[in-house]
């Protein structure tokens, strides 16, 4: 019993909505020795670890992501698969050791919502074991009170908006359901909650208010295993959570890459969200989330290759979906961000920015987001120069902050789009108050094979013009340059980059983060001008066909003619006019 008279028997049954992961038996096995890896550091802490002194004092998200305790999953896991009574004594080092050390309310509500959610998950998952006759004596009791204390005060310092608040109020469902004996009104609180905050922070166009690509598709996770929880405990859903959802699960589909990852915009991982889509199939019986998370194994192809979201800014579009010659994994992609910054303090510089995939390979990649910690680093992965746009005068697009901006932000707009099956075409602007110049892109996808990308600056005086296209890791120190009369053509190991011989271009040292914590170094392709008035048109073509091009683009005129294996597609567009197209197949 516990000194709320409450008999402990575990946690009542808990749908885990990460029940697919955190299934890493060298992690369990590292664990049980006491070596932790987070951030891409293992540190050797032992397995009764000092919790409020160990980690990494330069940076706290190292000790932030410790102490969630995932380990407790993949040591459940270890403990199913191989029947070893030491990976639960583990993770029962670990529960009494913080309970003993860490004091109610040592860690920011976001965090100590994550960890009462992995104990329940972790508890359940080692009591599904055949072997398990309970925890060691009394440490039940501990946790159960400790979770009680947690709950308590969490619901008392609740984070006001945005995903840390998604995740508290879900760790909150998660505790009443866990145990309904000990709570009267706490799942029905935080559902209820759930639906509120769901409508503030998902806009009506699917796309959550911070406009990360990562952190929509976690929140989203959230937000269907309280979907999923809710319907197991009998709770009433309202219609309208359950269509903001699946206009989130619209996003998360779209911007899903044809290899399964979701890029990194803004704040954020690369990331394997197919779960997330399996689940979101299954609760809200989609044939076309069936289809993406399956790779066209199962369900029906979406409706639709392109989709615009217009209050989150951002565009994609693709070859197909592996119904038709082309293997889903190998059609051609792109996603772009011509919308806000979004709010709080998660978003980059990155708007027109661009990522592009095709032939079963990242051709163009957004670099992703290292660190947090307030150092230069932060500054390098969130800059408009880590990103597939362009900076005018060395400047960031908005005023760099390590936080939420403070001095202004730039302004994306989406001007205009077409698409049909044999091209898409986009255009859009960022107007920007750290200078007078503008910038408009062109965004062609003709036959859906390839891109040709039209920058346009215009400032009344000169300008130091740099694009920057961000090359994937694979493509260091295998990447050339070509260079003759008409053209400079950047080759690596995905394709090809082709720009006009008047063009300056440069190969630049940079990174990519797949991952916290993780730097990798990748090439950037740079492109400069200097003059009041300047336009870049580069093409870009996935895998090994020959490419070449003829450019007269000026003034905002994109005028140029590309040649892509035997055939010539000429194109003319400007803000002003309509769009030319013309094919010619060389017989």
């Amino acid at each position: 019993m516990t000194s709320t008279g409450v008999e402990v028997v575990g946690p009542r049954p808990i749908i885990c909505v990460v029940d697919d992961v955190h299934r890493d038996l060298a992690m369990a096995e590292a664990v049980r020795h006491g070596r932790f890896t987070h951030v891409g550091v293992e540190l050797d802490l032992g397995r009764t670890p000092d919790w409020l002194h160990d980690g990494l004092p330069d940076d706290v998200e190292w000790r932030i992501e410790w102490v969630k305790l995932y380990e407790g999953l993949d040591l459940a896991h270890a403990y199913v698969i191989t029947g070893d009574d030491d990976y639960l004594a583990t993770w029962e080092d670990l529960v009494r050791s913080f309970c003993a050390q860490v004091p109610v309310g040592t860690d920011p509500a976001d965090v100590s919502a994550r960890r009462l959610q992995n104990w329940i998950y972790a508890w359940q998952r080692f009591a599904g074991a055949a072997q398990f006759t309970g925890l060691r004596p009394g440490l039940a009791e501990r946790l159960i009170e400790r979770i009680a204390a947690d709950a308590d005060h969490l619901r008392r310092h609740l984070t006001k908006e945005r995903n840390h608040r998604t995740l508290e109020l879900y760790a909150l469902l998660i505790v009443g359901l866990a145990f309904p004996d000990a709570y009267d009104d706490l799942a029905a609180f935080a559902l209820d909650e759930l639906g509120r905050n769901l409508m503030d922070d998902v806009w009506v166009d699917g796309v959550h208010r911070e406009c990360s690509t990562d952190y929509h598709c976690i929140v989203l996770r959230s937000y269907l295993g309280a979907i999923a929880n809710a319907r197991s405990a009998s709770m009433e859903l309202p219609s309208e959570f359950l269509e903001r959802v699946s206009l989130a699960l619209d996003f998360a589909l779209h911007i899903q890459r044809p290899d399964g990852i979701t890029p990194s915009f803004s704040d954020g991982d690369e990331g394997d969200f197919r779960g997330v889509l399996r689940l979101g199939a299954e609760l809200l019986d989609r044939d076309d989330l069936r289809w993406a998370a399956s790779g066209g194994l199962a369900g029906t192809p979406p409706a639709t290759w392109d989709a615009t979201f217009p209050v989150g800014g951002y565009l994609t579009s693709r070859s197909g979906w592996g119904d038709g010659s082309t293997p889903f994994a190998d059609e051609c992609y792109m996603l772009m961000d011509a919308g806000p910054i979004g709010d709080g303090g998660h978003g980059h510089y990155d708007q027109l920015s661009l990522e592009l995939f095709g032939d079963g390979r990242p051709l163009i990649v957004d670099p992703g987001r290292y660190t947090y910690a307030d150092s230069p680093w932060r500054h390098v992965f969130k800059g408009s120069a880590a990103h597939n746009t362009v900076t005018i005068d060395g400047l960031d697009q908005t005023p760099y902050c390590h936080g939420k901006p403070k001095l202004g932000t730039s302004h994306a707009h989406i001007i205009r789009s077409i698409s049909s099956e044999e091209l898409d075409a986009i255009e859009a602007e960022v107007v920007s108050p750290a200078h007078e110049a503008v910038h408009t892109r062109h965004v062609l996808f003709p036959q859906r094979r390839f891109w040709v990308v039209h920058d346009h600056l215009h400032g009344r005086t000169p300008h130091h013009y740099e694009a920057r296209w961000h090359l994937p890791a694979d493509a260091h120190e295998h990447t050339s340059v070509e260079r003759s009369e008409h053209q400079t053509r950047v080759c690596m190991p995905a394709g090809c980059l082709v720009v006009p011989a008047s063009i300056e271009v440069e190969i630049e040292p940079g990174w990519v983060s797949p991952t916290y914590g993780v730097r990798q170094p990748a090439p950037v392709v740079v492109l400069r001008a200097t003059a009041a008035v300047a336009d870049f048109v580069t093409v870009l073509s996935p895998g090994a066909d020959l490419v070449s091009l003829r450019d007269r683009s000026a003034g905002g005129l994109l005028q140029c003619t590309v040649q892509r294996a035997d055939v010539f597609d000429t194109f003319e567009w400007s803000t002003t006019t309509d769009l030319i197209w013309n094919r010619q197949e060389m017989k």
